[in-house]
């Protein structure tokens, strides 16, 4: 990609971006699958994970954003609204989620997935909500210098042991 590129994020437009998505979504399995040995591998999973990733943003008055190069997706992001637990404030209980994240190898560092980031942020504020929060995968230490680099830290963390 050169630095003269056309660079912008848009909301999804279906059915034309719905190839790419189907790439996107494969393409961050195969890269999770690095460090995560857990992720699917069936060649189901893709269009599994668009059913469900639709529904969310369907149920949870989502958003879905593709960046774009010189007019070619990229990379995508998905949000939906969550309600948290009882036990959070109220101003901060109904707040966004950014589901998944991901731009294409070629087109990473040229702020594609910062403009998503920042998509999702407004999408969020047009909402309401106070907060955006974002899973990671915690071996993914890319996205992790990603998140914190774009303002974002860590609020819980999640353990597990296998039995």
């Amino acid at each position: 990609m050169s630095g003269a590129e056309e660079k912008r994020v848009r909301p999804i437009r279906l059915p034309q971006d719905e190839a790419a998505i189907l790439a996107f979504i494969q393409g961050l399995q195969d890269y999770e699958l690095g460090f995560e040995a857990n992720r699917r591998r069936d060649p189901d999973f893709a269009a599994d994970h668009w059913r469900d990733a639709q529904d969310h943003c369907a149920e949870k008055h989502g958003a879905m954003f593709v960046a774009e190069a010189d007019g070619a997706p990229v990379g995508w992001a998905f949000a939906y609204e969550v309600n948290g637990e009882l036990f959070i404030a109220q101003p901060e209980r109904r707040h966004g989620f950014l589901a998944e994240i991901f731009v294409a190898p070629a087109a990473r560092g040229a702020g594609h997935g910062k403009a998503l980031i920042q998509a999702c942020e407004g999408w969020s504020r047009g909402r309401g909500h106070k907060c955006l929060m974002i899973g990671v995968l915690a071996k993914n230490a890319r996205a992790i210098r990603a998140y914190e680099g774009a303002g974002y830290e860590a609020y819980a963390l999640t353990m597990r042991r296998y039995l």
